[in-house]
């Protein structure tokens, strides 16, 4: 090896002090220039997704925190007192209350089809975490029409039997959105809630009745009404009835219930099923022809929660279950191709440029997370679909609580019009119970079936 020495070189002293301070200033100069972004030099598939809504955060803890805010609005604007309509005292003996006795106003009806959905979401809210103030809320509420319904019945209705009193609904129901959805959260606070059955069996029964008897069918029993045409079904009945019907099964223990809820759900689903898309139709009407095919995404949702409801009350041996098990494995395929990539579904299932709906998410959050966490439906499949419904939903619940992004109450229509350009509104109490529901199940789903973060996508392994 040669070495150069400063006496047989004079000038490397020079080069090499030039040569260090080229050397010194190479790092400063990678550092102000940008490193070239490409397939050799970056990982591509681990760069952040600008992603809409909420991906790959549930956890149990941001759950509970939207559950209570929906949890402390619908306290504070559900007062459940009897009041004078003019002095506005609170009555407190219920057999003095007359025609001049009204509900304290709130924001909602404590006797709407849509608050018996709340009623039981506040009840699978306190089973699911524990906390009690969801299962009082329903049992307060619950016991108090009871008792109100007891104390109008001692007195004022005795004399006065048609006369208009805010428990109208309940002591003569003209409907099955008066009767079935109330009567199985009754039925169900009695069982979870600990609440006196003598006291809440005439209220139920008187319910199960107006279901089993007086709703108009048509020649084969199948439960309909006239509007807005004659001998029309409605998709939402399914829910508005059978829950009820089969959780008296449930408490009475007699067969009759499961095998009318069974022979309901079949009449219903052979007409308004369609097996190609996987997606039931909102309305049939008997001497329409065709019948419009309009997908509407709560009434799909009512279908599917009857499902669960159904499997949920069935007996394990009755004959009835497996064909309930094969429809919800149906309609959950056709429902999980139609989600959006927000996490959302859309107002008309199969038309994207209806709007993104809250209320029906929060029912397919809920119906798959049970069904995953019951076993029915396969974790690895719509368990990933369930977290994003409800990281959707939970972006729709405000700072007060309040729901935003549901559909107002909706009749039937038989034009696209008609479902495009329903309001929206934060007062549709439509919201309240299915984000109630989807809330605890996913916070069941999340310790049953944690999912993990494999190759940037959530996946859930059991």
């Amino acid at each position: 090896m040669t070495i150069i020495t400063k006496k047989q070189f004079p000038g490397i002293k020079a080069i090499i002090s030039g040569a260090a301070i080229c050397t010194m200033a190479i790092p400063a100069f990678a550092q102000t220039t940008p490193a070239k972004t490409n397939d050799v030099t970056t990982p591509l598939h681990l760069m952040k997704p600008a992603y809409v809504t909420p991906y790959g955060e549930t956890k149990q803890a941001d759950v509970k925190v939207v559950l209570d805010r929906v949890y402390h609005y619908l306290d504070a604007v559900t007062p459940y007192q009897l009041i004078d309509k003019d002095s506005k005292e609170v009555i407190t003996d219920y057999s003095k209350a007359n025609a001049n006795s009204i509900f304290k106003p709130g924001d909602f009806r404590l006797t709407s089809y849509e608050w018996g959905v709340t009623y039981t979401g506040m009840l699978e809210a306190g089973a699911a975490t524990g906390d009690k103030k969801y299962t009082e809320y329903t049992t307060n509420r619950v016991k108090f029409l009871s008792d109100v319904v007891a104390g109008y019945k001692s007195n004022f209705l005795k004399t006065s039997p048609k006369a208009i009193t805010p428990v109208r609904s309940v002591v003569e129901p003209h409907a099955l959105d008066d009767a079935g959805s109330i009567a199985a959260s009754m039925i169900k606070a009695a069982r979870m809630g600990g609440l006196s059955m003598p006291a809440l069996r005439p209220v139920i029964d008187n319910y199960l009745n107006y279901i089993m008897t007086k709703e108009f069918r048509l020649k084969d029993g199948t439960l309909a009404r006239n509007r807005p045409q004659p001998n029309t079904l409605w998709l939402d009945d399914l829910y508005m009835s059978l829950p009820a019907v089969v959780q008296m099964g449930v408490l009475t223990g007699d067969k009759k219930y499961f095998d009318e809820a069974i022979k309901q759900y079949r009449l219903f689903s052979k007409r308004m099923f369609n097996p190609e898309r996987g997606l039931y139709m909102h309305g049939w009407v008997q001497d329409m022809d065709p019948h419009p095919q309009f997908h509407w995404a709560r009434a799909n949702g009512w279908a599917i929660l009857t499902k669960i409801e159904l499997l949920d009350a069935l007996p394990a041996n009755h004959p009835g279950r497996a064909e309930v098990l094969a429809m919800l494995k149906k309609h959950a395929y056709g429902l999980a191709q139609r989600q959006d990539g927000t996490g959302f579904w859309h107002q008309l299932l199969d038309r994207n440029d209806s709007y993104l709906e809250t209320s029906a998410t929060a029912i397919y959050a809920y119906c798959f997370a049970r069904a995953v966490n019951k076993g029915w439906l396969d974790a690895k499949a719509y368990g990933p679909a369930a977290l994003l419904a409800w990281n959707a939903v939970s972006t729709k619940v405000n700072k007060d609580g309040q729901v935003e992004g549901t559909c107002v109450g909706t009749g039937m229509g038989f034009d696209p019009a008609f479902y495009y350009y329903r309001p929206v509104n934060n007062f549709a109490a439509h919201g309240y119970g299915p984000v109630l529901l989807a809330g605890a199940e996913i916070y069941r789903m999340l310790e049953k079936h944690p999912f993990v973060i494999n190759d940037s996508s959530v996946q859930v392994n059991k």
